[in-house]
């Protein structure tokens, strides 16, 4: 919790150090290709006075073989302690979001989410199974706050809550509990159960061909749900850089350090020595990821202020809490129209 305030400490102290150099050069600005961070990054910009926003993103996610701490481990390796292990898992996600500035220091955001994903695994007698889940997420709600906008530079700050409205009681049946239902370990269920806190601190520079950004989040979750357990808190730090390749085209590289604690409580109807999904233990971990990526903007005409964006995500180095899947690739695909 201290490194985070500290580095949230000094990114604010870089940013406004930075306003007082070149007063005379332009504000920062949103009308053009690299105006909005890559699309897979929330909450990095925001709007002026009277200005609305609406969203849509589609993010797939694979998760796939497995890993224990920073080294590759085998189906195996899990299967000597567990009788159950997973072999992949594929994530599809649908967010719509909206956004709308009462003024010009304040913006306000929300965004909804359906999921649907599925889970394939081995048992130790060599059979293999998929349980599926899929339904509406956590509700997503902030306050936007911009501190200043001056030689193309600008900070903002979010704070933002999670309503609970995503399922923690997804079923499926299995070949133990056939013809039965039984509740799917902690990664298959749709929402935290909880009412989270989310904080961020976004800083945003530009020239004449080039932008840049930095953004630091966490998520704080407090109490436990219905379930008697509670996820970890997640601490990121996001940056990236965009070429404007023309008017209308940019292209971004982004990297992200990223750390996630581990699962407090337990879910009274799950089995921990069952399948490794179901195990605490086998939650959390520090991430490294990069993402590539291309936004395009139309700038006038009957489609003036709409925006596409993609971006293609690959871990760069992950170290695990326990024995895990291992995440793989992410692509995040996205549309966002103003007036």
């Amino acid at each position: 919790m201290k490194k985070y305030f500290m580095a949230v400490l000094f990114m604010a102290t870089i940013a406004i150090t930075a306003q007082d150099d070149t007063i005379d050069e332009p504000k920062w600005s949103a009308g053009r290709p690299d105006g909005h961070a890559p699309i897979s990054v929330m909450g990095d910009h925001m709007h002026g006075k009277g200005e609305w926003m609406f969203s849509y993103r589609y993010m797939y996610m694979n998760m796939d073989e497995l890993k224990q701490g920073s080294d590759d481990a085998s189906f195996d390796d899990a299967l000597a302690d567990y009788t159950i292990t997973p072999t992949t898992m594929p994530m599809n996600m649908h967010m719509l979001g909206a956004m709308y500035a009462p003024s010009d220091k304040i913006t306000l955001m929300a965004m909804a989410n359906y999921l649907s994903m599925e889970m394939d695994h081995l048992t130790q007698t060599g059979g293999t199974f998929t349980t599926e889940a899929s339904g509406f997420g956590d509700i997503q709600l902030a306050i936007l706050y911009k501190f200043f906008n001056k030689n193309q530079q600008t900070i903002h700050g979010q704070l933002g809550f999670s309503l609970p409205t995503g399922s923690i009681t997804e079923s499926d049946v299995t070949p133990a509990s056939t013809p039965n239902e039984v509740e799917l370990p902690y990664p298959m269920q749709l929402g935290s159960g909880t009412f989270d806190t989310n904080l961020a601190l976004t800083y945003l520079g530009q020239r004449e061909s080039f932008s840049w950004g930095s953004q630091l989040k966490g998520v704080f979750r407090f109490g436990e749900n219905d379930r008697e357990y509670r996820y970890g808190n997640r601490y990121s730090l996001n940056n990236w850089f965009a070429v404007k390749a023309s008017n209308w085209l940019s292209f971004s590289a982004r990297l992200e350090g990223l750390i996630v604690g581990e699962i407090e409580g337990v879910d009274p109807n799950l089995m921990p020595m069952m399948v490794i999904t179901a195990d605490t233990n086998n939650s959390g971990g520090t991430y490294i990821n990069s993402g590539i990526g291309a936004n395009t903007y139309i700038s006038k005409g009957a489609l003036k202020n709409l925006r596409f964006g993609v971006e293609l995500g690959y871990p760069l180095y992950q170290d695990l809490n326990g024995i895990q899947l291992k995440n793989k690739e992410t692509l995040t695909l996205g549309a966002q129209y103003s007036f």
